[in-house]
């Protein structure tokens, strides 16, 4: 049970959804990050940001596993139900990624 946020020091964070202990910081983004989401089998989270990019990143280490680039500052981010396609929010568009097993 883990809860990830966006931060606006160019981080994402990972914290302990019951006790609120910080697990892990996500560091790469050259912007602020302002979308995450985890896939639906937990052990990937993607985060969104500024710096138009999407980076996946292996939930249990905080390795970044790929880096996606969007066309504009990205807002949103959501897995499929398969966690096999990532969607991203970036101005008026929407952008698919195929990310899947």
């Amino acid at each position: 049970r883990r809860v990830a946020v966006g931060c606006w020091a160019k981080t994402a964070r990972l914290f302990d959804a019951d006790t609120g202990k910080p697990l892990l910081t996500l560091k790469g983004h050259a912007g602020d990050v302002t979308a995450v989401a985890f896939a639906p089998d937990g052990k990937r989270l993607a985060t969104g940001g500024e710096d138009r990019t999407v980076r996946l990143w292996d939930a249990a280490g905080g390795d970044e596993l790929a880096m996606l680039k969007a066309d504009a500052a990205v807002s949103s981010v959501a897995y499929s139900p398969d966690g096999r396609r990532l969607a991203a929010g970036c101005g008026r568009r929407v952008l698919v990624w195929g990310v899947g097993k």
